[in-house]
């Protein structure tokens, strides 16, 4: 049976459909004590690339994108874009200060991340700006004005 893709908030939380739980008690670790492996399956999952939560909307002249990204350094983000698509990519790295064993829970998201935003106007590139506000970016991506005219005069040579 193929084994579904889990969603951004199973992945960032941890959680588990009821159908995988009764898999993952089911398998013996790798020295056979029969206890589930949890930090091997653990390990599996944040292989995965996270995918960031974003709000998008438009004034008349812009079209905005805010997501939150806490805990990333400016310089471990990167951020691509077009005319019609922008892709955030990034990584939030964790400092490693108590032992896997000492958790009562882990519900933040660490490791890769990104996302790819379809446009839905063309916007202008090199007027675009990017600011990092308490945690949270908010990506400003002037419109194109495809009805802007502008006069050019003739030159003799």
């Amino acid at each position: 049976m193929a084994k579904e893709k889990r969603s951004f908030f199973e992945r960032l939380t941890g959680s588990v459909r009821m159908d995988e739980a009764e898999e993952v008690e089911s398998k013996p670790t790798k020295k056979g004590s029969g206890a589930t492996d949890v930090a091997a399956w653990i390990d599996q999952e944040t292989e995965q690339e996270g995918e960031l939560t974003v709000d998008v909307y438009q004034t008349p002249e812009m079209i905005i994108i805010k997501s939150m990204i806490a805990g990333v350094r400016p310089e471990d983000l990167d951020i691509s874009i077009t005319r019609d698509m922008v892709t955030i990519r990034g990584r939030r790295e964790e400092e490693k200060i108590a032992r896997d064993d000492d958790y009562f829970a882990r519900e933040l998201y660490w490791g890769s991340f990104s996302r790819s935003i379809s446009l839905p106007e063309e916007i202008d590139v090199d007027e675009s700006e990017a600011i990092e506000k308490h945690g949270l970016l908010i990506l400003k991506l002037p419109k194109l004005d495809k009805k802007r005219q502008s006069k050019l005069k003739v030159k003799t040579a």
